[in-house]
């Protein structure tokens, strides 16, 4: 790796400066692809032009087990970013006060050992996760009271922070991050063991040598706004990266992009989201081609899934009361149905549909062309018609009420009837 000059009279190659970063990063770590990689040079330079950003995204270094690198990942962050300020056991309020100290020009947090922050017994860490969420956006202070003043002081929260530990962090963490899942090296990968006091000095030139190239173009960088390949808060993440790529030249706009899609969607794919947001994809599955379902047997086909929770939560797994709590948050409810083989409370796949668009919807094909969520079927629940128990449509015996009319009077079970004509208050049925 060759250097660039440290002579400030001198103008710095910006992408050249971001591939001997990358260079000396590889030299001691191996990272798990090439976008980690440009993700991790990328954060470590915006680090030294913080006063540009409204946002200042969080890097999660991650790993399943131990060994797998991520502690020697935060030493070449600590030595290579702006003012670093690590920690393993810090209490919330020296961190907070090392943040009001500069607010104009903040410390960067690095937090080794971040699962215990965030694990069972950490409790105690309530401000240091709270502290961590609210700087994630500039002007969002922490308010205390001076009992000896008599006046709210508020702090500022606002720094740039990178989080290494077993395991995923918090949605609330990881949605604000660029994520390195690490790994172990396999056999025959090999790296140069790293040493403070003799690698250090090196690390430290790239690091000086970052700061002179971007303090100055802070006003720059400010006004900056890069064509983004994501949108909302992924978008708000990766800003400052791809605007110093952008800065950079070369290679880096388009591995920025790259990177910023790849690493997005990895995050997506192995997160299963929140509880609520699981159930409604796994309703999708669920409810196959029907148009309607009891509850009962959507709840059957959601707990004999052996991958998912539903089997699992709670005594018995998922309830009907618990199912339709998660799903009132979405707007969708219960009815009483009257299907071929019996009324019984149960679902309409058309009262998902904008929750499954909005919430979870299906991927794109690659050629660019929408999947439609909800594909168009031909109606199963119609009047007059009868189907065999066991179908999609079908309820059990024990729960259909095949001699009840539409108007809930005795009646056959063949009595025309139409959709939603069942009176709200009718107690038969599954419920």
């Amino acid at each position: 790796m060759t250097t660039p000059s440290t002579d400030p009279t001198q103008p710095i190659d910006g992408a050249r400066l971001l591939d001997d970063v990358a260079a000396a990063i590889a030299r001691y770590v191996i990272l798990p692809s090439p976008s980690a990689a440009v993700a991790v040079v990328l954060w470590i330079a915006a680090t030294h032009a913080v006063k540009a950003w409204n946002c200042a995204p969080r890097l999660v270094i991650r790993a399943p087990e131990r060994r797998c690198g991520k502690s020697r990942l935060l030493d070449m962050v600590e030595a290579l970013c702006h003012r670093p300020l690590m920690t393993v056991n810090a209490s919330p309020s020296a961190v907070y006060r090392s943040i009001g100290m500069a607010p104009s020009d903040p410390p960067t947090l690095l937090i080794d050992e971040a699962d215990t922050i965030f694990g069972p017994k950490a409790g105690e860490n309530e401000d240091l996760r709270g502290l961590l969420n609210a700087g994630h956006q500039r002007g969002r202070p922490a308010l205390r009271y001076d009992a000896g003043t008599k006046s709210v002081e508020k702090i500022q929260t606002f720094a740039m922070a990178a989080l290494a530990g077993i395991g995923a962090m918090p949605d609330t963490i990881e949605d604000r991050a660029a994520v390195i899942r690490m790994r172990r090296r396999a056999p025959g990968e090999q790296v140069a063991p790293y040493r403070v006091r003799r690698d250090g000095p090196e690390l430290d030139e790239l690091r000086q040598l970052l700061n002179q190239w971007l303090a100055p173009q802070v006003t720059e960088l400010t006004k900056a706004a890069p064509d983004m390949p994501l949108e909302d808060r992924a978008a708000d993440t990766w800003e400052p990266m791809i605007a110093v790529a952008d800065l950079a030249g070369g290679d880096w706009p388009r591995a920025a992009r790259k990177a910023a899609v790849a690493l997005t969607s990895d995050r997506d794919a192995g997160d299963e989201g929140s509880t609520p947001t699981r159930l409604l994809a796994d309703c999708r599955t669920a409810f196959q081609d029907a148009d309607a379902l009891p509850t009962a047997i959507l709840l059957e086909r959601l707990r004999s899934d052996p991958e998912a929770p539903w089997a699992t939560i709670g005594k018995a797994g998922l309830t009907a009361m618990r199912m339709g709590n998660l799903l009132r948050e979405f707007e969708i409810h219960s009815d009483t149905i009257r299907f071929p083989t019996g009324q019984a409370k149960g679902y309409y796949r058309s009262d998902f549909t904008d929750a499954w668009n909005r919430y979870c919807p299906e991927p794109k094909p690659s050629g660019g062309e929408a999947v439609s969520a909800v594909p168009a079927v031909t109606p199963q629940v119609s009047p007059g018609t009868a189907y065999p128990t066991g179908t999609a449509q079908g309820v059990p015996g024990t729960q259909a009420s095949s001699t009840l009319t539409s108007q809930n009077e005795a009646g056959t079970a063949g009595t025309p009837w139409a959709l939603r004509a069942v009176s709200d208050d009718s107690t038969s049925g599954a419920a």
